[in-house]
């Protein structure tokens, strides 16, 4: 096996796409709450420079769709979505997703049902699915900000269950075999987990 290239002195910069779908608040009815979510959640857990693209658009699967497109054409490895992936009429997140995947990884939404199911039963109306689409991991996430942070951090053990690991901790290794830049965590937020052969020292 050849060794992995060391890291280079700083942090890779990395392109995040962001996109937040909600009828009503793309429309002005209310302030996005997802997007602001999102960045914050992401620049506590990340050492990376961080470049974000946003976008907030209504329940249009060919706009969803359009947009994941866009984020990925324009250099994101990571794009997440938040909101529309329940059973209503107007929830079509998952469906603008896998129309432009060209693999899909169902652990991530069994995961993010498995978190939810730890408050509430309906957890298991949500959608969220993930797909690779060329060397971008695109994952649905839920709309409100706690369930944002719950659902990328996890869960700790209390009184009444284990830890429940949150998805974000197979982020950065899906994203070095998917040919990403090497995203590198605050443990205190999120611990990223990579096997050992994965794991590349800081170039001196």
């Amino acid at each position: 096996m050849t060794d992995l290239a060391p890291l280079p002195p700083m942090p890779e910069p990395v392109r995040i796409g962001l996109v937040s779908v909600s009828d009503r608040a793309s429309s002005g009815v209310y302030a996005d709450q997802g997007l602001p979510a999102l960045k914050n959640w992401l620049g506590k857990a990340l050492n990376n420079p961080l470049k974000f693209d946003e976008r907030l658009i209504p329940d249009e699967q060919d706009q969803i769709s359009a947009a994941l497109i866009a984020l990925v054409d324009v250099g994101c490895h990571l794009v997440l979505t938040t909101g529309g992936t329940g059973p209503a009429r107007r929830d079509v997140t998952p469906e603008a997703t896998l129309a432009v995947a060209d693999k899909t990884l169902p652990g991530f939404g069994e995961q993010m049902r498995q978190i939810s199911l730890a408050f509430v039963p309906t957890a298991i109306l949500s959608r969220q699915v993930a797909v690779v689409r060329g060397n971008c991991l695109i994952v649905n996430l839920p709309g409100q900000p706690k369930a944002i942070a719950e659902t990328l951090g996890g869960l700790p053990a209390s009184a009444n269950r284990a830890a429940v690991p949150g998805i974000f901790a197979a982020v950065p290794y899906c994203i070095d075999l998917i040919g990403g830049p090497y995203l590198e965590t605050v443990d205190e937020v999120c611990q990223g987990f990579r096997p050992k052969t994965a794991i590349r020292s800081r170039a001196r």
